[in-house]
């Protein structure tokens, strides 16, 4: 492809970035955005500094030729004083991508989405509705029992009352974790390399999780034997003696296991202050309401209270019959 098709399509790239998309350049860290998008060049403005500096077209021409002439994998401590901006930016387009772990810049085959953009991902608006989903049934029906009772002396409460918390928190702990799970294989699509990508609560990052299971018995055993390793050695075929074996003899892992990876997504940090900020903003917002929205919303909570009433209270059948 061109350089003059790909600088276009990365001025389309930048044309539609959000407003608050920031971007962190791969070497200094340092935090930028976007501020002006031109034919022959792109003005960025780094946020901690409110300096602007132009990034000349030319530049992205020459990057990218380097790029191209590396096998589509360019080193970053190749480049100029000051010059990891440009990679930053490229990253953007989405053919090119950075792992930071390994100091390049790649060109890729397919399209990649960009883990270098940092953006306000709050919902701008602040319209509820409610989802049909069960963890969300069953988390209110836990949020509800949580503030009746005082769970912190659970020794003081009542055992129906624990029967009930109990099953909540089991209902609520196998949704979530099933909830949980779709959010994560969509999240392992859109995760590059082991670089975390962070939201406002928190960051995830993509990580390779490895299983190892011994070969058939047999196999193993006459695989030891030609290396040297008496059969009675590892006789049973103990994991702890394998390799044990293995570290005395030439013998890759793999010749006696049969070994798998699986990717998988992992919580690598939580901010609890931005989640206390916004539960204190959500506690604001109630304690502001009044007029008609007040008392719409107090018939809400009514409402929301008998059905709770209903489903946790335990009734015999002869007063279900009545």
């Amino acid at each position: 492809m061109p350089f003059i098709v790909s600088w276009h399509t990365l001025l389309e790239e930048l044309e539609d970035l959000p407003d608050d998309a920031g971007l962190v350049t791969p070497l200094s860290h340092k935090r930028l955005k976007i501020g002006d998008v031109q034919e022959h060049r792109v003005i960025i403005e780094f946020t901690e500094s409110d300096e602007k500096r132009p990034l000349q077209r030319e530049q992205f021409e020459t990057l990218f030729q380097r790029i191209k002439g590396s096998n589509g994998r360019f080193n970053l401590d190749r480049l100029p004083p000051d010059g990891d901006p440009y990679p930053a930016v490229l990253s953007l387009h989405p053919r090119f991508e950075i792992n930071e772990d390994a100091g390049v810049i790649i060109e890729t085959d397919e399209p990649t989405t960009s883990s270098q953009v940092d953006a306000d991902s709050t919902p701008a608006s602040n319209d509820r509705t409610e989802p049909d989903l069960d963890v969300y049934a069953d988390t209110l029906l836990l949020v509800d029992a949580l503030e009746r009772y005082d769970v912190t002396t659970p020794e003081e409460l009542e055992t129906e009352t624990l029967v009930n918390l109990y099953t909540l928190l089991s209902d609520v702990q196998r949704n979530a974790n099933d909830l949980r799970q779709t959010v994560a294989d969509v999240l392992l699509g859109r995760l590059h390399h082991d670089r975390p990508v962070s939201g406002p609560y928190g960051s995830v990052q993509r990580t390779t999780r490895r299983n190892r299971t011994l070969k058939d018995d047999e196999k193993v055993l006459e695989t030891l034997e030609d290396a040297g390793i008496d059969r009675e050695r590892v006789m049973g075929l103990d994991r702890s003696k394998v390799d044990d074996a293995l570290e005395v003899t030439e013998l890759s892992e793999s010749d006696v296991y049969e070994v798998d990876e699986s990717e998988y997504v992992r919580k690598a940090d939580v901010d609890e202050e931005v989640k206390e900020t916004r539960l204190q903003g959500l506690k604001d917002q109630l304690t502001a309401t009044d007029g008609d929205e007040a008392e719409e919303l107090r018939e809400e909570i009514e409402d929301l209270e008998d059905r709770i009433d209903e489903l946790t209270s335990f009734r015999t059948g002869t007063e279900v019959g009545d």
